[in-house]
């Protein structure tokens, strides 16, 4: 099947995506402003017709117009449901076509859902998890680490791209799950130390804002300095860059893969701990960036 991008339909798949959140509203309008034919589900039809996407009933309904269907919802048993369920994808017919996965879900689910679906109706799987937040979700810049066949991740790539700056293969079906695992035992530990070093900054009586130009260059300088601190210091949390639940759900995945690979993973289990903090003081669909309130001083 020919996977070039255009608007002739004899050289660009039909698209379809199944979850119109925070990531899957703008991901799909860039596949709708790039020209591509999308058809769309969610659990809220509104979100729909702002994306400009054709809309579906049901998920079934998406893999019937759709050649290539992408998904982001928020866990494993979103996707399980959306797959398995009465009117799933598993009870479509599946001949010819894809499911592009960009949930983040614990590897095993991942590779159980994959084989279960081939037998079911033979549709192919690609675990696709993403990074970079709403902000690279809108702008086109999202990381996507990738498990699966290597055919199929050519077939998606050139439709991955209208949504993503980066597509990496890094392995069969679950390692772009434990991809994603690393990429959140590293943006998590940061979120945690980055709130330390702005409480520091703030008690200590220093300008926490220019903690990001003063580091700049740096051995310290990342892409979460520059971008987390600012937002923290001030109380910038709308839209949210994802939510406490999100990051507690990832972290305890890792520590449960950690677990299985005996793999010691001390810095993850203290961020997991903290951001289980967090929840509860906060609530779980407050700004993981919140985690620098903890700090706050309760005095007067």
């Amino acid at each position: 099947m020919a996977i070039a991008r255009g608007t002739d339909e004899g050289n660009t798949e039909k698209l379809g995506y199944l979850g119109l959140g925070m990531m899957g509203f703008p991901m799909t309008k860039r596949l709708v402003g790039a020209g591509h034919d999308v058809t769309v589900w969610n659990r809220s039809s509104g979100k729909a017709a702002e994306a400009g996407a054709k809309l579906a009933s049901l998920p079934r309904e998406v893999a019937a117009n759709a050649s290539i269907i992408f998904m982001c919802l928020t866990d494993a048993a979103a996707v399980e449901d959306v797959v398995f369920g009465p009117e799933g994808l598993s009870t479509a017919d599946g001949a010819g076509k894809l499911v592009v996965d960009f949930s983040s879900i614990h590897p095993d689910a991942a590779r159980s859902i994959a084989a279960r679906l081939k037998l079911a109706n033979n549709m192919r799987w690609i675990d696709a998890p993403v990074s970079g937040g709403t902000m690279g979700a809108e702008q086109g810049t999202l990381a996507v680490m990738a498990g699966g066949d290597a055919a199929d991740i050519e077939r998606a790539r050139p439709y991955v791209l209208a949504m993503a700056r980066r597509l990496t293969h890094m392995g069969p079906t679950g390692a772009g799950q434990t991809s994603k695992l690393c990429n959140q035992v590293i943006v998590g530990c940061a979120m945690a130390v980055l709130a330390e070093a702005t409480r520091l900054a703030v008690n200590a009586g220093i300008d926490a804002e220019r903690l990001p130009e003063a580091l700049a260059g740096g051995f310290a300088d990342s892409i979460p300095l520059q971008l987390f601190v600012p937002r923290m210091v001030q109380g910038i949390h709308s839209p949210p860059l994802g939510h406490i639940a999100t990051m507690l759900k990832d972290l305890d995945t890792v520590i449960d893969v950690a677990r299985d690979t005996s793999s010691p993973v001390p810095m993850s289990a203290l961020a997991a701990q903290l951001f289980r903090l967090a929840k509860s003081a906060r609530g779980a669909d407050a700004d993981a960036l919140e985690i620098y309130k903890l700090s706050a001083s309760q005095v007067g």
